[in-house]
């Protein structure tokens, strides 16, 4: 693989399968607006490979998907990195629906699908500050999305948040949640796609301390009310 990322036959037959999954259930559900082969790849697989290229995740560590959706970056990195847990989270029900089924279908050890809101999740005992590493690729703006996924992460662990190319803004309006929630940005690694001009940024956020008790606050609070 371009990214350094290396790939097995097995894991290469399992991502074949998983887009064809994807792409059967996104007949009768919404997943995702890239049907295309080659999007798929580039801008869902690839895209979610470049998480494995930063070199935190590795084999024996606890991870958990905030807002798996599709199942980006979660699956395809379980796929690539077997020897993790990986933990699959995500509000919809349906959504988990499908996930279920494409671990099982899959065949992917020590997987499993969460139906929970990040903020009830983050406050549970069964998923609060228990993970070696944090991921998530979703939309949400990094100063909400850093008070959704850094209650996950044990201290001393790592939130792995994947964005665009435009992260300067962003950062400076997370630095203060970023801080309230126990981390410290420990670097910013940029990553080309292959096959593409698509540049994409993993911000690498080190937890430092414990998140306070009262974070992630109330359903809805985060995004409703960033911290700024």
């Amino acid at each position: 693989m371009e990214l350094g990322v290396d790939i097995s036959e097995e894991s290469l037959e399992k991502l074949i399968l998983f887009k064809d999954i994807m792409l059967e259930w996104n007949k009768r559900i919404n997943l995702t607006t890239i049907t295309e082969e080659k999007e798929i790849i580039i801008k869902h697989f690839l895209d979610s490979a470049t998480c494995l290229c930063t070199g935190y995740i590795k084999s024996g560590m606890s991870i958990i998907d905030v807002g798996s959706g599709a199942g980006f970056p979660g699956i395809p990195v379980k796929i690539l990195k077997s020897g993790i847990k990986m933990t699959l989270l995500d509000s919809l029900n349906k959504r988990i629906i499908y996930l279920s089924e494409a671990v099982k279908a899959l065949k992917l050890e020590n997987t499993s699908a969460v139906h929970a809101r990040a903020e009830e999740a983050g406050n549970s005992k069964t998923h609060r500050e228990l993970y070696d590493i944090v991921l998530s690729r979703a939309v949400a703006s990094m100063n909400v999305l850093c008070e959704y996924c850094l209650p996950f992460a044990k201290v001393g662990g790592f939130f792995l948040c994947q964005k665009g190319p435009d992260i300067r803004k962003e950062i400076g309006e997370a630095e203060k949640s970023i801080k309230i929630m126990g981390g410290a940005i420990k670097e910013i690694k940029q990553y080309k796609l292959p096959q593409s001009d698509i540049k994409h940024n993993i911000i690498v956020i080190e937890k430092i301390s414990a998140t306070p008790t009262k974070y992630p606050r109330k359903p809805g609070k985060p995004s409703a009310s960033p911290i700024i």
